[in-house]
């Protein structure tokens, strides 16, 4: 990114054309992990399970263009919604911008390195198993508290 724009720095989250809102994300796979949130706490917890499109080993969705088709509950992360997406993870760029915090030194925008976010161990990738693998009442026996922002 060393000649491009700082474009995280100088427009607001709803200014954003579709081609930055998509650089901002830095591919960590969180979001597309299953999470459950306990009704006595409101703790939310994350679990290496991730959806049946996610290419575990790389962090990509098998068919991203399709994915809202093909995966029912999956959601569109918006500058709009951002405010009750508190499931993203406390690492994500968007909610990171959303509470007025700048970029993470491993974000691949930051770093100019894509793979960054895995070195950092902030990344999903190559730590998860497809949701095919376990069956859905076996899930919450998956949880992870993984210790990196």
């Amino acid at each position: 990114m060393a000649n491009q724009e700082r474009f995280w720095e100088t427009k607001a989250l709803d200014q954003l054309n579709e081609r930055e809102w998509e650089l901002l994300c830095d591919g960590c796979a969180k979001c597309c992990l299953h999470k459950f949130e306990y009704e006595d706490t409101q703790e939310l917890v994350y679990t290496r399970l991730a959806c049946r499109l996610l290419d575990t080993d790389t962090g990509v969705c098998r068919n991203y263009s399709n994915r809202f088709k093909l995966v029912p509950d999956c959601v569109k992360i918006s500058a709009e919604d951002l405010s009750v997406l508190h499931w993203l993870p406390s690492s994500c760029a968007y909610r990171r911008l959303a509470e007025g915090k700048g970029l993470a030194v491993w974000h691949p925008l930051v770093s100019g390195n894509p793979q960054s976010v895995v070195r950092s161990g902030n990344s999903a990738v190559g730590r998860v198993i497809s949701e095919d693998a376990v069956p859905p009442e076996d899930w919450e026996e998956h949880v992870v508290h993984w210790v990196k922002v």
